[in-house]
């Protein structure tokens, strides 16, 4: 017998509700993105080593631009 059933929509909505009563909207949101943001830099770090995309410009670039 498992220990926990799966969720349904009752459950989550009541799971949200209390989230909110006890931290407040404005910290569940900040909760929500630095979770998101931490599972992003997870997956992240189990691929394979790849070339970054470089945005930053360089000096040398801008000043060929400028001419």
């Amino acid at each position: 017998m498992p220990l926990f059933k799966q969720f349904g929509p009752l459950e989550l909505v009541l799971v949200i509700v209390l989230a909110l009563i006890i931290f407040g909207p404005g910290r569940v949101a900040r909760l929500g993105a630095e979770l998101g943001k931490g599972i992003r830099g997870f997956k992240e770090g189990l691929q394979p080593n790849k070339p970054k995309e470089n945005t930053d410009t360089t000096d040398s670039e801008n000043a060929s631009n400028e001419a």
